[in-house]
């Protein structure tokens, strides 16, 4: 599905939103996933108001641009933009639906775990409070503990005792409430928001009735329709389960380097079996989802989720694994140190949660300037809020001229390169064996 290449008429039928019970779409934070279900929802003709606190995104939108990388969404914003379908603010209007896809960061509760911070999600409500009417839907996008549209609902309702809300009176009530998970990856968000199966979870089936039509406008996969709090616990765990698998490759990593066995060849050989599939281990887990979500999931009854705990635990470790790894090859050998990756996953310019960031970081605290970190998406980290303290450049030649190399990111821009066969390395990733 090549969507740079479309035009918007090209790529959707108008003729939709002219049968939809609904026309204005109101989308609270215009990020990751913001952006292109806004992008997709005024391909189908919708007029959609994007409405997010940063005045830079908001400019960039309007001018018909985007303000992080994605496959193809720059085109689709452009067109949409010129069609008079999507628009940018800082301020939240009138609409028939109102999206909250805003960040739910995990945050540390004192006792070596993490919880779920809701604030954004609450105060995302408590805008959109005066701007409802009856008939109206919101739905909740941001990945949340189970519960979360009760919560949001609660809030509505305080700030609106005028309108009645599905907490209070089920399916007859005045404004609808749902919750609607994301399923995509960077790299392919716009093909996976159309093509992904959805689950669409009401706080009543006449609210997750409604949201469906939505979502329907835009997405080819199935949608199946359950209950708010049902998908809710789909998200969190779908990348818990991931979070776990990923956690028996790094532990087996870990455990296989101290016994002096080959992890490649063990896993290689393991996954001949039929009904085994045992992943590739990494320098530990990135993003906003995976080191994330489980720890949602496990607020929720932590007594009887300690393998979510351990999971969690098992992946972060990692990174300081590789860490030591790195720093005690240093203490034997000395020279200069090539950090290969810093984004969290490949081909991406998202570096939220990502291990080889944190590992850089730490490296630099403990070698200064005999460490540099090259990455192919280094314009747009410098050009983020998060300033690296250590030299960060996309030239590879930085890594040819370094005593030891270190792979943790498996970018594609990396598998040009070729090392000097004096030089030690460290593959963390798979990226040199991939590239074999």
């Amino acid at each position: 599905m090549n969507f740079q290449k479309q035009s918007l008429h090209d790529f959707v039928p108008f003729t939709y939103a002219r049968k939809a019970w609904f026309q204005n779409v109101c989308i609270i934070g215009l990020g990751y996933i913001g952006l292109p279900t806004a992008t997709l929802a005024a391909s189908r003709g919708f007029n959609v108001r994007g409405v997010d606190i940063n005045r830079n995104t908001v400019a960039t939108i309007n001018a018909g641009k985007c303000h992080f990388h994605e496959l193809g969404l720059e085109a689709l914003v452009n067109n949409a933009v010129e069609e008079g379908h999507l628009s940018a603010s800082t301020e939240v209007a009138a609409a028939d639906i109102f999206m909250i896809c805003v960040p739910t960061p995990a945050v540390p509760d004192g006792e070596g775990n993490k919880v779920c911070d809701l604030s954004f999600v609450l105060k995302a409500a408590e805008s959109i409070a005066p701007h409802l009417k009856s008939g109206d839907l919101v739905i909740v996008e941001s990945t949340s503990p189970i519960g979360t549209c009760d919560r949001v609902s609660e809030v509505l309702a305080k700030r609106r005792n005028d309108l009645t809300f599905p907490h209070q009176k089920g399916d007859t009530s005045d404004v609808a409430v749902a919750y609607c998970p994301e399923r995509v990856i960077p790299g392919r968000m716009i093909t996976e928001l159309v093509e992904n199966d959805r689950v669409i979870g009401g706080m009543t089936p006449r609210c997750a009735e409604k949201a469906a039509a939505l979502y329907r406008s835009f997405v080819n996969g199935k949608i199946h329709i359950t209950s708010a709090r049902v998908a809710e616990a789909v998200k969190l765990t779908e990348n818990s389960f991931r979070d776990v698998n990923i956690a028996f490759a790094n532990e087996l990593s870990m455990l296989f380097a101290g016994l002096g066995v080959d992890t490649k060849e063990v896993i290689e050989l393991a996954n001949c079996h039929p009904r085994v599939n045992i992943l590739t281990p990494g320098p530990g887990v990135g993003g906003h989802c995976i080191p994330v979500d489980p720890w949602f999931l496990w607020e929720s009854m932590p007594e009887r989720a300690p393998l979510i705990r351990t999971a969690r635990q098992v992946n972060d470790a990692k990174a300081h694994y590789v860490l030591e790894q790195i720093l005690t090859e240093h203490a034997r050998t000395g020279g200069t140190v090539a950090c290969l990756g810093l984004s969290y996953k490949a081909d991406v310019d998202d570096f939220r949660e990502s291990p080889a960031y944190e590992i850089a970081e730490a490296l630099h605290a403990k070698l200064g300037s005999k460490m540099i970190a090259i990455d192919p998406f280094a314009s747009a980290l410098l050009a983020g809020k998060k300033q690296p303290g250590f030299a960060v450049t996309n030239d590879l030649e930085a890594a040819a001229n370094a005593d030891m190399v270190v792979a943790l990111v498996a970018h594609k821009a990396f598998k040009v390169l070729t090392l000097r066969g004096n030089q030690k390395v460290l593959d963390t990733c798979g990226l040199f064996a991939q590239a074999a």
